[in-house]
């Protein structure tokens, strides 16, 4: 039995199982470097609605390409189910998120803002239980586990934006990219905190349907490429419609070799367009709840760069509620490790991969054997002999 399971590659287990958290770290770094760009082309004066539409182009014009060169097979299998959650998955994940997200960091205030996406993770745990994508059994330990790093995980991320305690004098770098404007802050101050706070809800549920949709999607159609080149061209559509509508002034809408290109690049093709397909293949392989849980992550890598780059203070705040963050994620990861195995990957509509096979016994054998003929798929046929114990 030992040597089966080497055969079989048990021993990279571990190492198989830790690819979809460096997968995730890698995607709230790059969301974060992200986040900081986004700072400096509002410093610029971009409308952030083009932004987001250009930044879906942007995708769509890198994936197309990339998906057909290594998912070519792919587009055969496209049915109008998987153009439908590809739609639904644009739509909530790509146009209303990120849209919603402005507006209500125009009413309210960026801290604020990025306060209310730590909700995500909560929102997709009650989806995922609701749809079975996720095991819910509060008496077991894995799934009060995942129940309490869930909390504190959101916990953390409040903690680290809205308390700051003391400053912490860890580094000094007396770098700043972004002039501070006075009058944004004053028109963010004077908006409607109700509503900005309304919509900044709506985003989190908005965010964690498309995770919900994401997990559906990847059951019917195991394509990460094609399937998020799919979701940023449904995106592009829906943002282009969204924009032009809102925006008339076509001088909005040009930009040259400045901060603007830089944006819509590391936003359309590295984060949207890398990450979204990373971040789908660990839907797939975890559940939407795994990708979730590590949203608070990013709130950890902004304050490290705000610190680096925009010459922000780091506060005791920022390292308690890092600690909590930490500590949530790692008692969610440890309880989804606890889950049984046919918990973790998601398994495909399709049975993609799945061999039937066939024994027949033959019964004429002799009185101390059996013997059988195992009839497989593949087109070979399998003598085996079975002997019995000697009791």
């Amino acid at each position: 039995m030992g040597g089966a399971q080497q055969e079989n590659g048990t021993g990279g287990g571990s190492m198989e199982g830790l690819k979809p958290v460096l997968g995730m770290i890698l995607v709230q770094t790059v969301f974060a470097g992200m986040n900081i760009i986004y700072k400096l082309a509002i410093d610029d004066g971009m409308d952030l609605r083009i932004l987001t539409a250009y930044r879906h182009a942007f995708a769509t014009v890198f994936l197309v390409p990339v998906a057909f060169i290594l998912e070519r097979n792919s587009w055969r299998e496209i049915t109008w189910k998987v153009v439908m959650f590809s739609f639904l998955c644009g739509l909530f994940g790509g146009t209303l998120a990120q849209n919603l997200y402005v507006v209500s960091l125009k009413l309210t205030s960026a801290t604020f803002a990025a306060a209310m996406t730590n909700l995500v993770p909560a929102m997709t745990f009650i989806l995922a239980a609701l749809f079975r994508l996720e095991t819910f059994t509060v008496r077991t330990l894995s799934g009060q586990a995942k129940v309490f790093g869930t909390i504190l995980g959101v916990g953390g991320a409040m903690v680290l934006t809205f308390y700051k305690g003391i400053p912490l004098e860890i580094w000094e770098t007396h770098v700043n990219l972004v002039e501070h404007n006075r009058t944004v802050q004053k028109q963010q101050n004077e908006g409607n905190q109700a509503l900005g706070s309304l919509l900044a809800v709506c985003c989190c549920l908005c965010y964690a349907i498309f995770l919900t949709i994401q997990a559906k999607l990847s059951k019917s159609f195991p394509y990460h490429t094609s399937s998020t080149a799919m979701l940023c061209f449904m995106a592009m559509i829906q943002s282009f419609v969204f924009a032009l509508i809102m925006q008339r002034d076509w001088t909005q809408w040009r930009f040259g070799w400045d901060i603007r290109l830089l944006c819509v690049s590391y936003s359309g093709i590295l984060s949207s367009g890398m990450m979204f397909t990373v971040m789908a293949w660990c839907i797939r392989k975890k559940g939407p709840l795994f990708a979730s849980v590590f949203n608070p992550l990013m709130l950890v890598i902004v304050a490290i760069l705000s610190s680096l780059l925009l010459n922000e203070k780091l506060h005791l705040g920022s390292v308690i509620g890092t600690f909590l963050i930490v500590l949530g994620l790692y008692m969610v990861l440890w309880g989804k490790g606890r889950e049984p195995a046919k918990v973790g990957e998601m398994p495909s509509d399709e049975h993609e991969g799945d061999e039937q096979i066939n024994v027949v016994i033959d019964s004429n054998s002799a009185r101390n054997s059996v013997s059988a003929i195992i009839d497989s798929p593949r087109g070979t046929n399998l003598n085996l002999r079975v002997i019995p114990p000697i009791i």
